[in-house]
């Protein structure tokens, strides 16, 4: 394994990245670290298996995750992504590679340093809610900071705040059995939040949940994302929820990242014929944006759109215009360039279609 002591060159030159994770393999079997190698060299997960009686897990990772923004990261089931998420905080040991938060080697640090890691530089939100049975929601909250020495009096304050937060207010007596489903998640995002960790990791928190429930809690999450700024690793499967919450999405396939970036870009810029595959059913018109489709060179006139309308909402409005454009515009109301009805309507066209609705013609 891996495990320099000091933050390479490439940490040190990107301070805005809260964490960094360099080349980073995982093989599951009693010789990992010999097919290292094998792998590196072009093995596919599946000889791997046929040949060697080994699983690969993840396949040379690296991916920079910037402070304070939701990282997605996304796939099929076996894809790695829960595997990944463990890594962050060692709950699964790398066969290879290095993990730097803040500038410091995770995988360097002592057994003492990363229960001091795990307890206030990183909080987990399971799939499973993963509570405490016998404990009320207000011990269940409280449970991470009790383990961090808070007095039992602070911590039973803090954590009726954010169970308030969460919308739970009325339920801190209550036991896990007593809640439904959603209500018991939201007694978990309680608890990764009262410890006030920088780090929030989210191993597919949302997919037990019913449809409109687990909307309900994405709501919360982005509402309370406005206001903490956490860096969030977010796992999931399902893209409608990566596009909605993903400031950046990293897309795995057989423990490799295929695509990595914006999710507009990954949208309007599939890798190759995987990640178009997998975004084919996504309903285009909600999900890009003006930003994505705007002439940044043409200068928009009148009255400006912003640039994080979807195109679902601009086409009425361009359809109506004398002019069929509009200029697009930032917060601040500066004007980025222009786009016209023929453009949005172009970016519901999918590589592989030829035709589109004559609705707006």
């Amino acid at each position: 394994m891996v495990r320099g002591s000091k933050p390479t060159d490439m940490v040190k030159n990107m301070s805005n990245f809260k964490l960094i994770i360099k080349n980073l393999y995982k093989i599951f079997g009693p010789n990992a670290g010999r097919y290292v190698n094998s792998v590196n060299e072009g093995m596919s997960k599946q000889e791997l298996l046929d040949k060697h009686n080994h699983v690969l897990g993840l396949n040379n990772i690296n991916l920079s995750i910037p402070e304070r923004k939701v990282q997605v990261i996304m796939g099929l089931s076996g894809s790695g992504k829960s595997t990944l998420i463990r890594h962050i905080n060692r709950l699964i040991e790398p066969t290879s590679g290095e993990l730097f938060v803040d500038g410091e080697n995770v995988l360097a640090m002592s057994p003492a340093q990363l229960r001091e890691f795990r307890r206030k530089v990183t909080s987990m939100v399971f799939q499973k809610f993963a509570l405490l049975p016998h404990k009320t929601v207000s011990q269940n909250v409280a449970y991470g900071l009790t383990i961090q020495g808070v007095k039992e009096k602070d911590a039973k304050d803090q954590s009726h705040t954010w169970i308030d937060r969460v919308g739970l207010g009325g339920f801190e007596d209550r036991f896990p059995a007593q809640l439904s489903g959603g209500m018991q998640q939201r007694v978990g995002l309680a608890r990764a939040l009262a410890t006030d960790a920088p780090i929030l990791l989210m191993d597919e928190a949302f997919s037990a949940l019913d449809p409109l429930i687990r909307t309900d809690m994405q709501n919360i999450l982005l509402e309370l994302q406005e206001e903490l700024h956490k860096t969030i690793i977010f796992i999931t499967h399902d893209l409608d929820e990566a596009l909605r919450i993903g400031d950046n999405i990293a897309i795995l396939r057989d423990g490799k990242v295929i695509q990595k970036g914006d999710p507009q870009d990954i949208i309007m810029n599939p890798a190759d014929a995987y990640i178009t595959d997998f975004i084919k059913d996504i309903n285009r018109s909600r999900v890009i944006e003006l930003r994505s489709i705007m002439d940044s060179k043409t200068k928009g006139t009148g009255t400006g759109l912003s640039h994080k309308m979807s195109v679902e909402e601009a086409l009425p409005l361009l359809n109506k215009a004398k002019t069929k454009s509009f200029a697009v515009i930032d917060e601040e109301n500066k004007n980025l360039g222009s786009v016209t009805l023929d453009s949005a309507i172009g970016a519901l066209v999918r590589r592989d279609e030829s035709a589109v609705s004559e609705r707006y013609k």
